[in-house]
């Protein structure tokens, strides 16, 4: 299977005039091919393959007076442009970037790569850090097996809530940012468009951004990997989380990024040879006893606690979801 490692990259100002040069270069390349379908399309000639584009766009380009500085930059640059643009006209966005030539950069190496990387992407965030992102094919590294199964209730009060009885807190890192996050808007929208501070204000804020997002993700790493080295089969609802996005609990939903770690969940399961699956979001998991099986009908959310009709158990609603889930065994994704 194919795993992506990322690894801060710290250049230095030679090499960042250089990667800045060799990104806006890719993206004069994307959009002079971009717009050379477009216009195809628009007089309904044919679908202009890839060679006729780069014959255009890149090689005789750089003939051009217009564009003769396109053959500063590295010809590999040029060409993942185009096999970027082939991508995204197919709709795979599938990382695959090929190789791009950066040179000795001083790079923070977190951890090995476990093989040769296939493909090597150089990123620059929107606050100013620069990124390496290797592609990397890989074996599976098989867990020992274990008896326990957990489902799993995501939520908001708690971020999720397994089928044991744990509960694991909502950190809410948007929600405590805020505060500061509004300083940092606010004294941005008080500078003048185009102005040096108006730029160094924007990079605040899209630190501050950045951070809450880092610290987010590595709370998903952390908990995703602790529940799959905890359970050999893991079942969670199939949340409808764009539909929650555009609802009054919008900020919270984005904020608690159910999605990345329910991803996070599903790569590491095939990864470590766990069973994963979703549970249809339809399933009525706070209807259904998860001791007996007995479905005991809709409740408001108020009601936090209920008694089973059938058996007698006693049951929070949220631990009592995340049972129902494992119970149902659904079949695996």
């Amino acid at each position: 299977m194919q795993l992506r490692y990322n690894y801060r990259a710290y250049p230095d100002a030679a090499q960042r005039g250089a990667l800045a040069s060799a990104f806006g270069c890719a993206w004069v390349v994307w959009n002079d091919c971009l717009r050379d379908r477009r216009e195809a399309h628009a007089a309904g000639l044919p679908y202009v393959k890839s060679a006729e584009l780069s014959r255009l766009g890149i090689t005789q380009a750089k003939r051009t007076g217009e564009r003769a500085w396109l053959a500063d930059v590295s010809a590999v640059v040029l060409q993942q442009s185009l096999r970027d643009l082939d991508a995204a006209y197919k709709n795979f966005f599938d990382s695959l970037t090929g190789r791009r030539q950066v040179g000795s950069l001083k790079v923070k190496w977190s951890r090995r790569l476990p093989a040769a990387p296939t493909s090597l992407t150089v990123a620059k965030d929107s606050c100013g850090r620069y990124f390496l992102s290797f592609v990397v094919d890989t074996g599976r590294d098989i867990l020992p097996v274990v008896e326990t199964e957990s489902g799993i209730d995501l939520g908001l009060s708690a971020f999720a809530v397994l089928s044991d009885g744990r509960k694991i807190d909502s950190p809410r890192f948007l929600r405590r940012a805020e505060k500061k996050l509004g300083r940092l808007q606010r004294e941005l929208s008080r500078k003048a468009k185009g102005s040096k501070n108006r730029a160094r204000a924007r990079i605040k804020v899209a630190r501050r951004h950045a951070r809450v997002a880092d610290r987010r993700r590595d709370f998903h790493h952390k908990a995703s990997t602790q529940i799959i080295r905890d359970s050999q089969a893991v079942y969670v609802e199939d949340l409808a989380v764009s539909g929650l996005g555009r609802t009054r609990l919008a900020k919270s939903v984005h904020d608690a990024g159910w999605s990345a770690f329910v991803g996070m969940l599903e790569y590491k399961a095939a990864l470590h040879g766990r069973t994963f699956a979703r549970v249809d979001r339809a399933f009525p998991s706070s209807q259904v006893c998860s001791a007996c099986g007995f479905r005991d009908g809709p409740k408001p959310l108020h009601v936090r606690e209920w008694v089973c009709g059938e058996c007698g158990t006693v049951h929070d609603r949220d631990h009592n979801a995340a049972g129902a889930e494992a119970v149902v065994r659904p079949e695996p994704a």
